[in-house]
C-alpha cells in the first residue's frame, strides 16, 4: 500500500481535506518520513491518534513569514533542530564549519541556523504570540537544564527559556506527546501542563516544586565549577523512570525550570506499534531534483531492533536521552519490515544493519530493571560486569537466523556497535561464531577507544585486558572458520584523563599491533555527558576528584597526531610531543621508534658540489680561512 506524506503546503492540505492543522512541526532537517528520524515518529504518532500535522522543513529563519506557510495551528507548534544538535551538525570538534549537512537535500550546508531550536522558537513567538510552542528532539533534550556549551565556552540557560517555548519534551517523546495533545485538545491551557512525565516546564508557583530536588541555582553553576559538577551528577542519577525524581533549577528570584521524571520505557507491543505506522520510508519527493537527502543511505535498508543502552560510556548522551533500559521490537515486527524492504526496487539483497545504540543488547541488563529500574550509582558493565547482569545472545541469534532465511536476502550485516566486553562475558560462543561467519565482511569495527587503563576509567570502558581477550577469541574463531577477518578499533584522543604520556602509550600499542588508523575521533564535548562535565570542570562528578583535561588546541593536535604518527604531515607534532614527554628514545631507526630523525638539509656549498658532480664538473674546493696573528 502506498503511503502519503504529511502536508508541507496549503495545496497539500487542500488535497488531504484539511482546512486547519492541529499541529505544525518546524524541523531543522529535511522532511524524511522514516522511523530513524524523530520528527517522522512524533508526527505519525499524532496522526495515529487522530491529529493532523503539517511539516515546515528548514524555514528561512531571516523571514518570519516562512513559518506561517501552513497557517496558525489549532493546538500548537512543535519544534526540533533535527536528528543532531545543530552545533554538532555545523561544526567539527576544532570548531571549523563542516562542508556538508547529510540531513539537508543535496548535502548543502547552511540551511538551518546555529542553535536552531532557539532561533525557530523565537521566530514563531514573534509571529504567533499566543500559540503554544513545544520543543523536543536531541538538541532540546540534552540542553533541558543549565548546561555547558562547548562552542561558546559558556554555561547556558535551559533551552526552554531561550527558545520562548512553553514546554520541553525530553527523551524519545512518544508517550508525552500524546498526553500533551490530548490535554490541549480538551481545552487545558499549556501553562497547566506541569504534570506530564518526560517534560520540562517553567513556573513561579513554589507549590508545584515542594517535593522536587533543588539543584544549585543557575547563577551558582555559572559561577562555580564544583557546583556545576554536583548539579550534573544529581541530574545523571535521576535519569531513570522508576526512581528518578522531579528536579528544580532556580533562575530569577521566583522563576524555576522544573524537570519531571522520565517517561516509562515502551513495552515491546508499544515499540511494535510505533514501527508499524504508515511511514513512507524515504525523503519527500520535492528533494529529488536536488539529489535527495544523503542521510537516507545509512538507514534505508537497516533495521532498528532496540533502543536504550546499559553500556554507560561517559562520553555518550544516551543515558540522558534514550535511557539505560533496553527496549526491543518483536521478531515479527522486524521480519515484517524486512519483508517489505525486499520489495523495494533499489534493494540488492543486503540488509545493512540490525541493531540500535548497541547491536547485541536485546533485553534489559537484569530482571530488576523491569520493576526497579537501572541502578543510580552503579554501572552494568563497568568497571566489571555486574553479578546480576544477564548475558544472553540467544534471542539476537534467533532473530538473525530468521532474517538470513528470508527470500531475497543475500546477507545481513551488523554495523551498529558491538559491545565486546558483553560478548566475551557470554560462555556460549554461538553468537561470536555466527557473527564471524555470516554478519561481517572482512573486518569488524569495535570501540576500545583507548588502551590506557587510566583513560579507560574516565571513559567508562573496560580495562585493556578485556579488549585483548576479545581480540584473541575473535582471531581464534576466525581461524577455526578459515577466514581472514580483521578488527578495526575506534580510538579517541584527548579525552579527559589523557596526557601526552597516555597518548604515547596508545601510539606504542598501535606500533606493536601494526595498526594505522585512518580515522581518529578527537573528544567532542557535547551537552549532557559525564565526559563533557569533566572537560568543563576538571572534576569527575562521580567522585569530585580532579581530572587532567587537554583543552589547549595545540596539545589536542599533538595527541591526535600521535595516533596517526606514520602520517608524514604529523611528523613535527609527533616529534614535539615526544620531546615534551621526554621520550626521545622513540625517535630513531630501531623498530621500537615511532619516527626517524629527519636529515638536515645540506649546506649550500655542499648542495652546489653535489650538483656539479652530477653534471660531470669537478667540485670547487673551499679554501680554509686562516688568520695571521699580528705581531
Amino acid at each position: 500500500m502506498e503511503h502519503t506524506f504529511l502536508p508541507i503546503s496549503k495545496e497539500d492540505m487542500k488535497k488531504q481535506g484539511i482546512s486547519t492543522l492541529d499541529f505544525v512541526y518546524v524541523i531543522g532537517d529535511a522532511y524524511v518520513d522514516h522511523p530513524s528520524f524523530g520528527h517522522a515518529i512524533i508526527s505519525r504518532i499524532l496522526q495515529a491518534h487522530g491529529y493532523t500535522v503539517g511539516i515546515i522543513s528548514q524555514p528561512d529563519w531571516t523571514d518570519e513569514d516562512s513559518i506561517a506557510i501552513l497557517g496558525k495551528p489549532r493546538l500548537g507548534f512543535l519544534v526540533s533542530a533535527g536528528n543532531m544538535d545543530s552545533m554538532v551538525n555545523h561544526y567539527s570538534v576544532s570548531k571549523r564549519r563542516r562542508e556538508r549537512d547529510l540531513f539537508t537535500p543535496g548535502g548543502i550546508m547552511g540551511k538551518r541556523p546555529d542553535y536552531a531550536t532557539i532561533v525557530y522558537g523565537n521566530l514563531i513567538r514573534k509571529k504567533f504570540k499566543d500559540s503554544p510552542i513545544l520543543i523536543g528532539g536531541i538538541e532540546a533534550s540534552l540542553r533541558r537544564l543549565g548546561h555547558y556549551d562547548y562552542w561558546s565556552n559558556k554555561v547556558k540557560r535551559s533551552i526552554l527559556l531561550d527558545s520562548c517555548a512553553d514546554l520541553l519534551m525530553y527523551g524519545m517523546g512518544e508517550k508525552s506527546i500524546v498526553e500533551i495533545a490530548d490535554a490541549l485538545d480538551a481545552g487545558i491551557d499549556v501553562s497547566y501542563l506541569t504534570y506530564i512525565r518526560g517534560t520540562v516546564f517553567r513556573t513561579k508557583d513554589e507549590d508545584l516544586i515542594k517535593d522536587a530536588i533543588r539543584l544549585p541555582s543557575f547563577s551558582e553553576i555559572r559561577a562555580n565549577k564544583e557546583s556545576y559538577a554536583k548539579s550534573f551528577y544529581t541530574q545523571y542519577c535521576n535519569t531513570d523512570p522508576f526512581h528518578g525524581q522531579q528536579l528544580c533549577e532556580q533562575y530569577e528570584e521566583h522563576l524555576y525550570v522544573v524537570q519531571n521524571p522520565p517517561c516509562e520505557p515502551l513495552t515491546q507491543l508499544e515499540m511494535d506499534d510505533v514501527y508499524a505506522l504508515p511511514f513512507c520510508k524515504t525523503y519527500h519527493p520535492t528533494y529529488e531534483a536536488l539529489g535527495g537527502v544523503p542521510a537516507i543511505k545509512e538507514v534505508q535498508f537497516s533495521l532498528i531492533s532496540n533502543r536504550g543502552c546499559f553500556g554507560g560510556c561517559n562520553f555518550c548522551a544516551l543515558t540522558f536521552h534514550q535511557g539505560r533500559i533496553i527496549q526491543t521490537r518483536s521478531h515479527e515486527s522486524i521480519l515484517a519490515e524486512a519483508r517489505e524492504m525486499t520489495k523495494h526496487p533499489q534493494f540488492k539483497g543486503y540488509i545493512h544493519d540490525v541493531g540500535g545504540p548497541t547491536a547485541n543488547f536485546r533485553q534489559p541488563a537484569c530482571e530488576k530493571q523491569l520493576t526497579k529500574g537501572a541502578c543510580a550509582k552503579k554501572q552494568c558493565l563497568f568497571p566489571a560486569p555486574c553479578k546480576n547482569l544477564k548475558v544472553d545472545h540467544s534471542d539476537y541469534v534467533a532473530l538473525l537466523r530468521k532474517l538470513r532465511k528470508l527470500p531475497g536476502v543475500k546477507k545481513v550485516f551488523i554495523r551498529s556497535g558491538i559491545r565486546f566486553d558483553y560478548l566475551i562475558a557470554d560462555s556460549d560462543e554461538t553468537f561470536l561464531k555466527e557473527l564471524c561467519q555470516y554478519h561481517i565482511s572482512g573486518q569488524l569495527k569495535v570501540a576500545p577507544e583507548h588502551i590506557s587503563d587510566a583513560v579507560l576509567t574516565m571513559l567508562g570502558k573496560p580495562e585493556m585486558a578485556v579488549y585483548q581477550r576479545f581480540c584473541k577469541r575473535y582471531a581464534k574463531m576466525n581461524e577455526s572458520l578459515h577466514r581472514k577477518q580483521y578488527l578495526v578499533p575506534y580510538l579517541m584522543s584527548s579525552h579527559p584523563g589523557s596526557t601526552l604520556k597516555e597518548a604515547i602509550e596508545l601510539a606504542e600499542f598501535l606500533r606493536d599491533e601494526h595498526l594505522s588508523p585512518q580515522q581518529v575521533q578527537d573528544f567532542y564535548p557535547t551537552p549532557s555527558t559525564i565526559s563533557t562535565c569533566m572537560y568543563y570542570t576538571g572534576l569527575d562528578p562521580r567522585t569530585m576528584k580532579k581530572v587532567y583535561v587537554a583543552t589547549n588546541p595545540h596539545e589536542k593536535a599533538m595527541q591526535r597526531a600521535l595516533i596517526q604518527y606514520k602520517d608524514p604531515k604529523n611528523y613535527e607534532l609527533v616529534k614535539e610531543a615526544l620531546y615534551k614527554a621526554h621520550r626521545e628514545d622513540l625517535i630513531g631507526f630501531s623498530k621500537e621508534c615511532l619516527i626517524p630523525p629527519r636529515k638536515l638539509k645540506p649546506k649550500k656549498h655542499e648542495e652546489n658540489n653535489h650538483n656539479l658532480k652530477r653534471s660531470g664538473h669537478k667540485p670547487h674546493k673551499i679554501a680554509k680561512q686562516t688568520s695571521k696573528k699580528r705581531k
